[in-house]
C-alpha cells in the first residue's frame, strides 16, 4: 500500500460547513502532523478559529492538533498555551519527545509564577488553573511510579512544601531527607527559602525513629539557630545512655568546626553548668569541646607526630636564592612557614641563623610572622613562645620584628582569640608607631575573626582614622575579619565613607577588602552593595566589588553572580578589577569545581596577563587538593608563559591543585615538583617566577605534607576561616606579608578518634585501596657523592718483587687456618637465583591497616571502613575524618590509651590496674628549646 504524499487533501475538508467532517478532518491531521506539520502550518489559523468557537463540539482536539504544530514551528509558549486548551486529550503518560517538552515548558512557567507569588505577590500574575491540574497530574504521576525525587525536585524550586513533605512521608524518611537536604543546600538560591527549608528538615529529621543529631545539627548552624543548637546538647547530654553522651561530644566538634566564634559563645553561654556533685563533669567537657581547645590540641598531636617536612628542599632553595634580595629571603621564609605549619618545628630557622639574620625591615617582619604559622595553636603557650619579640615596656628593639610578633600571635589564636585579644588591644592603644599598629591590628582581626566585637571595632577604627598608611590599611581588613560575616550597616557605612575622604591607596585598599568580609554568606542580601561599589569610579572600590561577590556568594555557584564576573572580567577599564573578577569565580564555584576549568578556559588565554593571572588563581582556589586533571592542563601551558607573574600565578595554583597527591595519584607531582626546583636554579629567570615556585614548594609539602587546603568543612560547609585566609592570601599581589593569612585554610587530614574521656585509645581501621595510592611522598634524595679516580702510579721493579714475596708468605699462613674459617665461596647457579629473587616484583596489599592519628587523604575517606564488632565504633554512621568520637564495646576491660607527646605515660595499664580506665595527662604537644631570631638592633 502506497503511503500517504500530502495532507492537501484532508486539510481541503477543514472548508467544509459541517463539523462533522471537520472533526474528522482533525482527527487525520493529529495523526500524520508529525509527518506533515510544514503543510499544516498553512492551514494553522483556520484550526485556530475552530478552537475560539465557542459552538464547535471538539474544540479540545482542534487545540491539540495547533499545540503540535506550533511544537514543530519551535513556538513553544503558543504551543503550551493550546496544549493546555487541550485538557484531558493532551495525555501526560504517552512518551514521545512532544509530551517531555511541553511538560518540561509547563513545569518552567509553573515555578516562574510560583516564584513571582511568594517574591512579590502584588504584581504576580494569576496562576492558570489548567497550568496548576497538569503541575498535579505530574506530581500524581510521580508518586504513582515512585519517583519521589523528581517531585522534590519540581516542588523545591516550585516552592511547593507540601509536596515535599508528603514525597518525604511516602518515599522514606531516610532516602529522601538527605536527597533534599543535599537539594537545599546547593539548588536553593534564595536564602530566606532555603531558611525555611531547613527548618522543615529540622522537624522531619526530629520524626525520625532515630533522629538524625548530625542532620539536624548542621541545619541549625545554617539556620543560625544557637538556642536550638545548645537545647540539643543539654538534652543528649542530660540523657541517660552513653551513645547519646558521646553524640553531644560529636556534635560539638563538627560545631566548633562549622560555626563561627560568636555562634560557638553564645551556645557556650546557652549550656548549664555541672552540678557541684556531678562525678563527671560532661558539661565542662563539651564547653572545653566548643572553646576550640580539644580541637587544636588534637590536631597538633598530629601533626607532630606525622611531620614529613622534607628539609632538603627548603636547603636547596635557599643556597640557590641570593638572601641580600628581600623578595628571595621572603619566598623562603613562606615556603619554611607553610612546610612547617602547625608543627612546632622551627629546624630550619636555628640551622640557618646567619642566612636569618639577613633579613631587613619588611622581611624581618614577615620572618618573625612566620612564627605564628609554625606554631598555629600553641594556644596555651602563644605568648611566653613569642616573648622574645613582642614589645617590651618603654624599649623599642626592632619595630619589625615586634609589629611581625604581635601578627605571629594573631595567627597562633586564628578564630580562637579569647586570651590574647586583650593584650594585643593594650598594645594597640600604646603605640604611634606605623609597623607596630599594622602588626597589631592584623593580629587584633585574625584573632578576633567574626566575633563582632564593637570595643574592638572601635579601636581598629581609631588607628584607620589617624590616617597613616601602612597601620590605616591592616585597620581596615582588621575592621572586615573582625565584623565579618555581620552585614553591619554602621561599619559599612563608616568604611566605605573612610575610603571615599582618604588620599591613600593602601587604606582604600584595605577597606574594599574589609567591606567584603563583612558581607560574607550574605548572598542577596549584598547585591545593593555590589552594584554600589562595582559602578564606583575608584577602580580599588570597584576591585572590593569583586571581592565582595566572591564572599557574598562563596560556595554557592550562583549564575547570577557568575555573570557578572564574567562581565566585568571582559569589560572593566583597570587590570586589577579585571584579575580579581576572574579570581572570585573560584571563590563561588568551589563545591563545583569539575566546572571551573570550561568555564576560565578561555579567560586563560586572554591576550591580558592580569586576565590571565586571575584564571590561575581561579583554578587553584576551587581545585585545591584535588588533582584535577583538567586543571593541570590549563595551567601547565601557563607555567611557560612570557609574562612573569602569569607564571608565578600557575606555580601557585599547581601546588595547591596538587596538595597531598603523590605520583600513583597524579602523574604530573613529580614533574611539578621537578619544575619548582629547575625554575629557582635559573640564573636568568625573573624574581616575582621564582617568588611563585618558591611558594609553591611550601605550599604544595604544607604542615609536613599533612595538611589540604579545602575551602569547605567535612560536613559540607563553607568552611569560613579557609575562604577568608585565601582571599587575604591573595593580597599579597600588593603587600608580601598577606601570604602568612593562607595558613588558616590549611586543614589536617586525619582521622583522630577520642573516647568519653576525650583521650586517644588505640584503634584499627582498613582502608581499602592500596598502599602505595595514598602513601607519603618520598623524600628528596641528596646528591651522590662524586669520587674521584686515582691515577695509577708507577712501581719500581725491586718494590714488585717485594710485594710478590710478602702475598707469597701469606698465602703460606692462610693454608694453615683451620678449613671451617674459609667463606662460603657461591656458584654463578646460586648468584643467578639470588638476582632472579632480588628482581621479581613483590605483589602490594590492595588495603592496609590505619591506627589512631593516621593521614587520611579526602580522596582515601571512601575506602576507609571500621569493623562493627571492634572494640571501638564511631558514634556517627559517616566517617568523614577529623575527630571522631567513637563508642566502647567493652567498657569494662582496660583501655590502651595512646599517650601525648608530653605524656610519660605508659600506654598499657599497670597490672592492678586491670578493671580502670587509665588517666592521661591531656597536654599540648611540647614547644622545642626556645631561641631569638638573631635580628639585630635598628
Amino acid at each position: 500500500m502506497v503511503g500517504l504524499t500530502s495532507a492537501a487533501g484532508v486539510i481541503a475538508l477543514l472548508d467544509e460547513h459541517d463539523d462533522d467532517l471537520k472533526v474528522y478532518a482533525l482527527q487525520k491531521l493529529n495523526g500524520i502532523v508529525d509527518q506533515f506539520w510544514a503543510e499544516i502550518s498553512d492551514a494553522v489559523s483556520k484550526i485556530e478559529i475552530m478552537y475560539e468557537d465557542t459552538e464547535f463540539k471538539d474544540r479540545a482536539l482542534a487545540a491539540l492538533v495547533a499545540s503540535k504544530v506550533y511544537y514543530h514551528l519551535g513556538e513553544f509558549d503558543d504551543s503550551l498555551n493550546f496544549a493546555l486548551g487541550a485538557g484531558n486529550l493532551f495525555d501526560l503518560s504517552l512518551k514521545s519527545e512532544y509530551v517531555d517538552t511541553i511538560v518540561s515548558k509547563c513545569i518552567d512557567k509553573y515555578i516562574a509564577v510560583r516564584v513571582q507569588e511568594q517574591q512579590d505577590p502584588q504584581n504576580a500574575e494569576p496562576m492558570d488553573s489548567r497550568l496548576k491540574a497538569v503541575v498535579e497530574k505530574m506530581f500524581d504521576r510521580c508518586y504513582q511510579d515512585g519517583e519521589y525525587k523528581q517531585a522534590v525536585g519540581i516542588a523545591l524550586e516550585a516552592h511547593r512544601l507540601d509536596v515535599v513533605e508528603h514525597s518525604i512521608k511516602a518515599g522514606g524518611p531516610a532516602v529522601i531527607l538527605p536527597y533534599v537536604y543535599d537539594l537545599t543546600m546547593t539548588v536553593v538560591q534564595d536564602q530566606t527559602y532555603r531558611n525555611t527549608l531547613l527548618q522543615l528538615l529540622v522537624d522531619q529529621f526530629r520524626k525520625l525513629e532515630e533522629p538524625d543529631y548530625v542532620a539536624i545539627n548542621q541545619c541549625l548552624v545554617h539556620l543560625g539557630d544557637h538556642q536550638a543548637s545548645a537545647e540539643l546538647l543539654q538534652k543528649l547530654v542530660s540523657s541517660d545512655t552513653q551513645a547519646d553522651l558521646l553524640m553531644a561530644y560529636q556534635l560539638a566538634f563538627d560545631l566548633e568546626n562549622n560555626a563561627t566564634q560568636k555562634y560557638l559563645t553564645k551556645v557556650t553561654t546557652a549550656l548549664p553548668e555541672d552540678a557541684v556533685d556531678t562525678p563527671q563533669p560532661n558539661f565542662a567537657k563539651v564547653k572545653s569541646i566548643l572553646s576550640g581547645k580539644e580541637t587544636i590540641k588534637l590536631q597538633l598531636e598530629f601533626l607532630c607526630r606525622n611531620n614529613h617536612t622534607d628539609m632538603l628542599i627548603l636547603k636547596d632553595s635557599k643556597n640557590v636564592l641570593d638572601a641580600r634580595l628581600s623578595v628571595y629571603h621572603s619566598a623562603v621564609t613562606f615556603a619554611n612557614a607553610f612546610m612547617n605549619a602547625g608543627t612546632t618545628s622551627d629546624d630550619f630557622l636555628r640551622q640557618n641563623l646567619e642566612w636569618l639574620s639577613r633579613a631587613t625591615n619588611w622581611s624581618k617582619f614577615s620572618a618573625t610572622a612566620a612564627l605564628g604559622v609554625i606554631h598555629k595553636g600553641q594556644l596555651s603557650r602563644g605568648l611566653s613562645l613569642l616573648a622574645p619579640y613582642l614589645p617590651q615596656d618603654g624599649v623599642t628593639a626592632s619595630p619589625y620584628s615586634e609589629g611581625g610578633s604581635l601578627f605571629a600571635l594573631g595567627l597562633i589564636h586564628a578564630n580562637h582569640g579569647d586570651e590574647v585579644l586583650d593584650y594585643l588591644r593594650g598594645v594597640l592603644k600604646d603605640t604611634q608607631i606605623e609597623v607596630l599598629q599594622h602588626g597589631a591590628c592584623l593580629g587584633l582581626g585574625t584573632a578576633g575573626m567574626a566575633t563582632d566585637n564593637d570595643d574592638i571595632y572601635e579601636e581598629l577604627k581609631n588607628v584607620l582614622f589617624s590616617d597613616s598608611a601602612i597601620g590605616g590599611e591592616a585597620a581596615g581588613l582588621g575592621m572586615g575579619m573582625v565584623m565579618l560575616g555581620t552585614a553591619s550597616e554602621k561599619a559599612l557605612d563608616e568604611m566605605l565613607q573612610y575610603a571615599h575622604e582618604t588620599q591613600h591607596e593602601k587604606i582604600i585598599r584595605g577597606l574594599a577588602v574589609g567591606v567584603s568580609l563583612v558581607m560574607y554568606g550574605k548572598e542577596d542580601a549584598a547585591d545593593v552593595l555590589i552594584e554600589r561599589l562595582s559602578a564606583d569610579k575608584d577602580p580599588i572600590l570597584r576591585y572590593g566589588g569583586m571581592y565582595t561577590i566572591a564572599m557574598a556568594y562563596a560556595g554557592t555557584g550562583s549564575n547570577k553572580a557568575i555573570r557578572r564576573l564574567l562581565h566585568v572580567a571582559v569589560s572593566d577599564v583597570n587590570d586589577d578589577v579585571r584579575r580579581a573578577a576572574v579570581t572570585a569565580l573560584g571563590f563561588i564555584m568551589f563545591r563545583s569545581h569539575k566546572q571551573v576549568p570550561r568555564i576560565v578556559q578561555l579567560l586563560s588565554e586572554s591576550y591580558n596577563p592580569h586576565v590571565r593571572y586571575g584564571a590561575c588563581l581561579a583554578l587553584g582556589i576551587s581545585c585545591a587538593g584535588t588533582g584535577s586533571l583538567d586543571a593541570i592542563e590549563l595551567l601547565e601551558p601557563m607555567t611557560k608563559d612570557n609574562v612573569d607573574f602569569v607564571r608565578q600565578g600557575a606555580f601557585i595554583a599547581l601546588a595547591m591543585v596538587l596538595m597531598q597527591q603523590n605520583e600513583a595519584q597524579s602523574p604530573k607531582a613529580a614533574s611539578v615538583r621537578k619544575m619548582y626546583e629547575e625554575v629557582i636554579k635559573k640564573k636568568n629567570e625573573d624574581a616575582l617566577a621564582k617568588f611563585g615556585a618558591v611558594l609553591g614548594q611550601g605550599i604544595i609539602d604544607a604542615g609536613g605534607r599533612n595538611v589540604t587546603i579545602s575551602l569547605q568543612s567535612r560536613s559540607g560547609h563553607s568552611n569560613m576561616p579557609a575562604i577568608v585566609g585565601v582571599a587575604l592570601f591573595t593580597q599579597f599581589w600588593y603587600w608580601f606579608p598577606a601570604s602568612h593569612f593562607l595558613s588558616l585554610a590549611f586543614t589536617p587530614t586525619a582521622i583522630i578518634g577520642v573516647n568519653a574521656d576525650l583521650n586517644l585509645p588505640e584503634i584499627e581501621f582498613t582502608s581499602n585501596a592500596r598502599p602505595s595510592l595514598f602513601a607519603y611522598i618520598p623524600p628528596t634524595k641528596p646528591p651522590a657523592a662524586v669520587t674521584v679516580e686515582k691515577v695509577a702510579t708507577a712501581v719500581l721493579s725491586t718494590t714488585a718483587k717485594a710485594q710478590a714475596k710478602a702475598k707469597k708468605a701469606k698465602s703460606a699462613e692462610s693454608d694453615a687456618m683451620d678449613e671451617d674459617e674459609k667463606p662460603e665461596v657461591k656458584t654463578e647457579e646460586a648468584k643467578e637465583e639470588e638476582a632472579k629473587v632480588a628482581a621479581k616484583p613483590k605483589k602490594e596489599a590492595q588495603s592496609e591497616k590505619l591506627g589512631n592519628l593516621a593521614r587520611v587523604v579526602p580522596a582515601q575517606l571512601k575506602y576507609i571502613s571500621f569493623d562493627k564488632d571492634a572494640r571501638y565504633v564511631p558514634v556517627k554512621k559517616d566517617v568523614t575524618g577529623g575527630i571522631v568520637v567513637l563508642l566502647d564495646n567493652k567498657p569494662d576491660e582496660p583501655e590502651n590509651l595512646i599517650a601525648t607527646t608530653t605524656s610519660a605515660v605508659a600506654s598499657t595499664p599497670p597490672a592492678s590496674a586491670a578493671n580502670t580506665k587509665m588517666d592521661v595527662e591531656e597536654e599540648e604537644a611540647p614547644l622545642p628549646e626556645p631561641f631569638t631570631y638573631p635580628f639585630g638592633d635598628e
